[in-house]
């Protein structure tokens, strides 16, 4: 159960003990963070830090998307930047500041009423700038890091820098840079358009995603990452999967890379479906799937 605890003097953020997790996944599953802190903004987010001991545990959500939390829960602090680092900017000549917390749509929107092109497909991830930056998140052809100039990274001891690009190397789903330290803000390089064409192609790429995903069931986006010149979900559907349940856990109908939660799953449901799938895949398609979401905690 949820405790409250008495946020340290000076702070403006919510500290609490034993928060489940399960309130804070787009799968609605995971169980309790040894602490769970939500910082009033950046500033309040780098006193924070400054409070926490060396060895304690770092743990960064967003919207939870694209995360598993297993049932055991998470051991240390988790932080979460979504709808507190929230912050969004003109920076001139084409450039967009946009803090961690920030939900793709919303960027997708500030930008296109900003009359920018280039970040529409935001539209379609399901989670936040600070995500997107950590794993190159994509949708609809667009990946992040094609658009970013530049980056704000932060460490444990809430020391602050703007990296270049040059910084990371990127590849797809996959963003390796400087080690302790975690993106508390994208900057990024757009160009000029007009607004009603950007709304245009949000609305149609919502319209897709509608269509063609399961919005309507607690998911996690793609759980595999597509292989070398294939799609997970052609390699899922052709072993015969969709429909495939594990508890309350299912593989979507509709989309074969989803999986959802029909009421009542747990996360130990959904990581043996992840298993099973992999499994099933490699052995009908010779194809090893490798997951895409990203599986923390401890098992219960």
């Amino acid at each position: 159960m949820m405790a409250a605890a008495k946020t340290p003097a000076g702070l403006r953020g919510s500290l609490r003990h034993d928060e489940p997790m399960s309130r804070h996944t787009s799968w609605r599953v995971g169980g309790p963070a040894d602490r769970y802190y939500e910082p009033a903004d950046l500033a309040d987010l780098v006193d924070f830090l400054r409070t926490l001991p060396a060895a304690e545990p770092l743990t960064w959500v967003g919207l939870g998307s694209n995360l598993l939390v297993r049932d055991g829960g998470v051991r240390g602090t988790v932080i979460c930047a979504s709808g507190r680092l929230k912050a969004l900017s003109l920076l001139g000549a084409g450039r967009v500041r946009a803090e961690a917390g920030v939900a793709g749509a919303k960027l997708a929107r500030y930008c296109a009423n900003q009359s920018l092109r280039g970040a529409e497909f935001f539209a379609g991830i399901p989670g936040t700038v600070g995500g997107a930056l950590a794993m190159n998140a994509g949708a609809f052809g667009g990946e992040t890091w094609a658009v970013v100039a530049a980056v704000e990274a932060i460490d444990r001891r809430g020391e602050i820098r703007v990296r270049p690009r040059g910084d990371f190397r990127v590849g797809y789903r996959s963003v390796q840079g400087p080690e302790g330290e975690w993106f508390v803000a994208g900057h990024f390089a757009l160009e000029a358009g007009a607004s009603g064409d950007g709304k245009s192609l949000i609305k149609s790429l919502l319209a897709k995603r509608s269509a063609t995903q399961p919005t309507q069931l607690p998911n996690a986006g793609s759980v595999f990452r597509n292989p070398p010149g294939d799609h997970a979900a052609r390699l899922i559907e052709a072993t015969g999967l969709k429909g495939l349940c594990e508890g309350r856990a299912c593989v979507s109908p509709l989309h074969a890379n989803f999986i959802v939660n029909e009421g009542g799953a747990r996360a130990a449901d959904i990581e043996r479906l992840i298993g099973i799938v992999r499994d099933r895949v490699l052995a009908a398609q010779g194809v090893a799937l490798e997951p895409e979401v990203r599986i923390i905690g401890e098992a219960s």
